[in-house]
């Protein structure tokens, strides 16, 4: 049982014997005088199941049937903790404030009758207000706000929802384009390894270990690049027989920046001498790529620094830019680029944060295992 049905059924419970006991005959009378409409001592066989009828009600959650019970029971036996709670219950799970409203004028008028008979004006408007109207606004509030937080709620979990989407999509989108790639990688070395055994084949034997040293060199480079996408799906289609891009066209792209305007440098540091895997390289050539397309979009011209430095256990990147000054107007920003570039460091087993630095920057670094 959660905690919903137990207040409920304690709810009940407590409406059943209160009302079954005339709320202990506490609104009966003004002073000597009594309110109900039938002059009795009620008996138990009448009291007891007009009370039962009042906490089924309430078990059940029939609204309209507990405010016609509770009325019921303040004429007979002046019971009117059932109006409150019948009051308050309606209108916090009524769909139309049409309904409450007419549900509290009806409650008004039975319950103001009697107190206005004896009391006047003057004793009848405030009890009237205090059972019937106030129980009633109170209901409403909880009833709205109650709406209001699942709305929220609700609002949340879908835009949770879309940005789980969101990031999958792009993961999706990134490794699909890492598959293409791949594909046009070993599709160039092949191609290689190809053209090398023709043209073993037609030396008839001259230059042979050379030329079998590099079909195996290129074989070897293929297999590394294949061992390191066992978990992207590829997809089907056709690509050109070109290499991607990769560290050594970073000079180009720093360059094609300056001409937009960007003050953007370029620094590369190489502590082991050796080229990394053609993969590594294209991974660090988007990661630089779309680094400097989001401070075009978002930083204007402010200063860029694009650092590389590679050791022998890993690939080092760093792009940051300064304060911005004017970014550009009209430029599309899907959201995306960071988190694809993202699922293409972590798939090749490195790690990619962003962030903004404390003089009002931002910064994209990457770490590459080798």
């Amino acid at each position: 049982m959660n905690r919903a049905t137990a207040v409920n059924a304690v709810l009940a419970l407590a409406v059943a014997a209160s009302t079954a006991s005339g709320d202990l005959g506490a609104g009966r009378s003004i002073g000597d005088q009594s309110i109900v409409s039938f002059r009795w001592d009620p008996p138990l066989w009448f009291s007891i199941p007009l009370g039962l009828a009042a906490g089924a009600a309430i078990w059940s959650r029939r609204h309209r049937t507990l405010v016609a019970v509770a009325l019921a029971a303040w004429v007979t036996l002046g019971a009117f903790v059932a109006v409150n709670v019948a009051q308050y219950r309606f209108a916090e799970h009524a769909r139309s404030r049409r309904a409450t409203a007419a549900a509290t004028a009806v409650a008004s008028l039975v319950v103001g009758a009697g107190i206005w008979r004896l009391g006047g004006p003057d004793a009848a408007v405030p009890l009237t207000a205090a059972i019937c109207l106030a129980p009633a606004l109170l209901g409403l509030y909880a009833g709205t706000r109650r709406e209001l937080i699942a709305g929220m709620r609700e609002r949340a979990e879908r835009a949770e929802r879309e940005q789980h989407e969101r990031v999958l999509r792009a993961r999706s989108d990134e490794r699909a384009q890492i598959a293409q790639d791949m594909h046009d990688v070993v599709t160039h070395r092949v191609s290689l390894m190809v053209l090398h055994a023709t043209a073993l084949e037609a030396s008839e034997g001259r230059d042979a270990a050379a030329i079998g040293k590099r079909i195996g060199t290129i074989g070897r480079e293929a297999l590394a690049e294949l061992r390191s996408l066992v978990e992207v799906l590829c997809t089907d289609g056709d690509a050109p027989l070109v290499p991607q891009p990769g560290l050594a066209d970073l000079a180009g792209l720093v360059e094609d920046s300056r001409r937009t305007g960007m003050r953007v440098t370029l620094r590369l540091v190489d502590e082991q001498g050796s080229r990394p895997p053609a993969l590594v390289e294209h991974a660090v050539y988007r990661v630089v790529q779309e680094a400097l397309t989001n401070v075009h979009k978002h930083a204007g011209d402010a200063e860029s620094a694009v650092v590389v430095r590679r050791t022998p256990e890993a690939l080092h990147l760093s792009v940051t830019n300064g304060r911005a000054r004017a970014p550009v107007p009209g430029l599309p920003s899907g959201g995306h680029g960071l988190l694809g570039i993202a699922e293409r460091i972590r798939l090749l087993g490195g790690e990619l944060t962003a962030g903004p630095t404390p003089d009002g920057g931002y910064r994209v670094t990457a770490e590459v295992p080798l």
